[in-house]
């Protein structure tokens, strides 16, 4: 959804002072392309840029942004990051949209949002672009979700990959996924959307996801029919436990011919419970649990992001 007109003042979409935040801990090769966004950003308006080192950190910037437009320069961890700082502010509404820099590794919100991948095209669509309504995910421990949120082998993956991310770098995450697949029998949950059941703890679960968007990890797509937009969450559950099962989920997972699956489930809601045995989750990249039960709700229309016009 836009609002139907450019956000600048100026007719041509421009806005008069960006403030452009990135993270204090990326390496050179970031801050290069920080600084070709910015280029950009300045032959349109006032640019000030800040480099946030933790939350406490971000938190403060932001309260400090005067009437800059805040253009978030990372991936959907820093989107997360600022979306959950600027509601602990009350300053999240969609009547101050953010701009978006996709630097990340997977940039799965960017992608869902069609905001382009290359800093400086990024950077034009911030100058002229509209701003998108979007909904946002909030769960029953006040932490809030951009993109999805899912439960069980993709975050047991992560978990693992971070463990080894010392040791082997890059290749980590790969490693990760291999042993998790190799080890984990799934879960036994109670999956409830709206307050129906979904999946009753019988039958265990390879995976539960809640989507805002349309993929993970860079491009899979996990939700291929998600609208940010729509009032609605998508909700993915996978029982495919066995050994084929898990590999031939995995392979349709990257394209979307998942949902397709007979050993998935996939529906729409506005609130989604998960119970059962302790299960770890991955919000937009950031890690948390094993917990025991989670619930997520969605507030439509909550904030709003700087995209291509239609």
């Amino acid at each position: 959804m836009t609002d139907g007109h450019p956000i600048g003042r100026a007719g041509r979409g421009y806005l008069n002072r960006f403030l452009v935040v990135s993270n204090a801990a990326a390496g050179s090769s970031h801050g290069d392309r920080v600084a070709a966004a910015v280029e950009v950003l300045r032959a349109g308006a006032e640019v000030r840029e800040e480099r946030s080192d933790s939350p406490a950190d971000l938190e403060r910037i932001l309260r400090d942004r005067g009437d800059a437009t805040v253009v978030i320069a990372g991936g959907d961890g820093s989107v997360h990051a600022a979306v959950a700082a600027l509601r602990r502010l009350a300053a999240l509404h969609p009547g101050s949209p953010l701009g978006l820099v996709p630097l990340g590794t997977g940039n799965d919100l960017a992608r869902t949002l069609g905001v382009p991948l290359d800093p400086e095209q990024a950077a034009r669509v911030v100058l002229a672009g509209r701003p998108r309504r979007l909904d946002l995910v909030v769960d029953d421990v006040g932490g809030v979700v951009v993109n999805a949120v899912h439960l069980g082998i993709g975050a047991e993956a992560a978990a693992r990959a971070g463990d080894l991310k010392d040791r082997l770098g890059p290749t980590a995450y790969a490693v990760g996924s291999a042993v998790a697949g190799l080890t984990e029998r799934g879960w036994a949950l109670r999956v409830e959307a709206d307050g129906a059941v979904l999946q009753r703890p019988d039958e265990r679960v390879l995976m539960v996801a809640v989507a805002n968007g349309r993929t993970i990890g860079g491009g899979a797509e996990l939700a291929p029919d998600a609208d940010p937009g729509d009032g609605l969450l998508d909700v993915v559950v996978a029982r495919s436990t066995g050994p084929v099962a898990r590999l031939g989920f995995g392979v349709t997972l990257r394209s979307g011919d998942h949902v397709h699956r007979a050993d998935v489930t996939v529906t729409r809601a506005s609130t989604v419970r998960v119970s059962g045995e302790p299960f770890p989750i991955n919000a937009d990249g950031e890690l948390a649990g094993p917990v025991s039960a989670r619930s997520w709700a969605l507030e439509p229309g909550a904030w709003s992001v700087i995209s291509p016009p239609a």
